[in-house]
């Protein structure tokens, strides 16, 4: 049995789909007007692992992302570069779904956008409306009506009393609420727009997702998942609309909370800091997946999210990359000096602790310790069952697929020497080697040795890995 954490209840509780033979997770995704950055790789990497691992618990998942292709950020930087709009986001979704690739994410089985979504949208604001939730401003913008939803705040904890009190809430003269929020953005010069009961305009960012999962999933789905920025307040804003729209929620019982949500759990990944503050374009402390895999095989990256549990706070810094490239590197180690077996026992210890680590709450902390307790297991043994297992339970979260030696010897890229500049060197060394020349065998290896590679002499071979 899976147990999950729930914020929306703040509690870890069983998972219990609403329908076992069809359980629907949805992710918000990639607003792209950029190249991704690691905060997004986290959110990529994170429910990928969580949608491999209810696949191997044998669940049958629909895994859902959405791709943001209208707002005001891509409609400025449209703008700046004097381009289309179109051609902005196909450039950085084709950037997404690189980036995405490389670092083993594999592709969800729907990626809705925004603007294939407006009439569904449309449409939803109609309900709200009708229903006495949305209300249509006198400049030709829709707001949602905060006030009536008496659940407004249940997701992330705050009180609507004191945000109407706070200072950061935005006043607009067109609300009726300092709280109410756009659900129909009135068109402006120059911006492209859409056909709508209330003019030319387009849509929200907080309606996307509401319209987009309900015209996928219904008014009910099983997971709603995120970045922990979302929390507040675009997936409260959602709650809000779908229930609202759907006038009901999620019946099924949490542990005796009573709570109104059209989703049964919802999932919200923790913060990447850099200097004990969150990573954030406005902070300028950022970092894009694409200037982290010119230093780090993307395996290392993936197995750095990993490493930590989902829900923790990710420090990210050169020391803990090589951290985690050393660590993997002991686990690829283990694989090539022991060929894996077909077959291993599926329900010995390593696997009984693995599948109990992951089913608490995805917790890849404890997984990755028995990874390297089996990693040591077949150092010492070199029991070629044990490496299978190793393999086989690391592939659960896209990890150790490769071929060893193709992960230690870097592939062809490197910042010095080429793999076929090592071999030369290498055989270069051996060739010293066989007429006694100790000088010029040594002077090879420490010179190997400066750009990082490790020489192994076993048997009369010689293989190497960077280190």
């Amino acid at each position: 049995m899976i147990n999950l954490y729930n914020t929306l209840t703040r509690q870890k509780e069983p998972f219990d789909p609403i329908n076992p033979e069809n359980v629907r997770m949805y992710v918000c995704g990639m607003t792209v007007y950029d190249y991704c950055h690691l905060g997004h790789a986290r959110v990529m990497v994170v429910f990928d692992m969580i949608a491999r691992w209810l696949r191997t618990r044998g669940y049958p998942l629909t895994y859902v992302r959405n791709i943001t292709d209208i707002d005001d950020k891509i409609i400025a930087r449209a703008a700046e570069n004097g381009e289309p709009i179109g051609d902005l986001t196909a450039r950085f979704i084709a950037a997404m779904n690189e980036d995405a690739a490389a670092l083993g994410v594999l592709r969800p089985d729907a990626e809705p956008k925004a603007t294939e979504n407006i009439p569904q949208m449309i449409a939803m604001i109609e309900r709200l409306i009708a229903n006495g939730k949305a209300y249509a401003a006198d400049n030709g913008d829709v707001y949602y009506a905060v006030r009536e939803f008496a659940a407004y705040g249940q997701l992330s904890g705050k009180s609507p009393g004191d945000l109407r009190a706070g200072e950061r809430v935005e006043v607009d003269g067109f609300k009726c609420d300092p709280l109410d929020f756009v659900l129909w953005k009135a068109a402006k010069t120059g911006e492209p727009a859409w056909e709508s009961p209330w003019g030319q305009g387009r849509p929200g960012w907080h309606i996307e997702c509401s319209a987009m999962s309900e015209n996928l999933f219904g008014d009910t789905f099983d997971i709603h998942g995120g970045g922990a920025d979302l929390q507040f307040p675009h997936h409260e804003n959602e709650i809000a609309q779908s229930v609202g729209a759907h006038g009901h929620s999620c019946s099924h019982n949490h542990g005796g909370k009573a709570v109104e949500s059209h989703v049964k759990y919802w999932l919200h990944n923790g913060f990447i800091r850099v200097d004990g503050e969150k990573m954030s374009k406005s902070l300028g402390n950022f970092f894009t997946i694409r200037e982290v895999l010119k230093q780090y095989d993307p395996e290392v990256v993936r197995f750095f999210i990993l490493r930590a549990h989902y829900r923790s706070p990710l420090n990210y810094s050169d020391m803990h990359l090589d951290d985690a490239k050393g660590a993997l590197t002991r686990l690829y180690t283990a694989l090539k000096n022991t060929t894996p077996s077909a077959t291993f026992d599926a329900d010995n210890d390593y696997v009984r602790r693995f599948q109990a680590a992951m089913d608490d709450d995805f917790d890849t902390v404890q997984a990755m310790a028995v990874l390297f307790e089996l990693a040591n297991e077949v150092n010492k043994t070199q029991n070629a069952a044990f490496a299978a297992c190793l393999k086989h339970l690391a592939g659960n979260i896209g990890l150790l697929q490769r071929d060893p030696t193709e992960f230690l010897q870097g592939g062809n890229v490197s910042d010095g020497l080429s793999n076929h500049e090592i071999e030369a060197l290498i055989e270069a060394r051996q060739q010293a080697r066989a007429g006694k020349n100790w000088t010029e065998s040594d002077r090879i290896r420490d010179l190997l040795a400066t750009e990082n590679i490790i020489l192994e002499d076993k048997s009369g071979v010689t293989t190497w890995r960077r280190g």
